[in-house]
């Protein structure tokens, strides 16, 4: 599970064995859990987050795309 990014209690991250997928990240903390598509950033599920919750992920998503895409390539570019 390669932690990419940590901010105010929330932890972005992907897992290892999903690389057949489109390129996407989970969200945990606060009680919530969501699965977000990085390339549109449209929640795939989200559990237990706020409406505001959700805007403020899904800020981060787009505010680190970049980022996120980079690691998400370099883990799977030879799956």
């Amino acid at each position: 599970m390669p932690t990419t990014y940590r901010k105010n209690g929330y932890r972005f991250f992907f897992y290892s064995n999903e690389g057949s997928e489109p390129p996407h990240i989970h969200v945990i903390g606060h009680g919530g859990e969501a699965k977000i598509w990085l390339q549109t950033a449209e929640f795939a599920f989200a559990y237990n987050f706020s409406p505001a919750q959700r805007k403020w992920i899904r800020s981060k998503i787009k505010q680190h795309v970049l980022e996120f895409m980079e690691k998400w390539n370099d883990t799977f570019k030879n799956g």
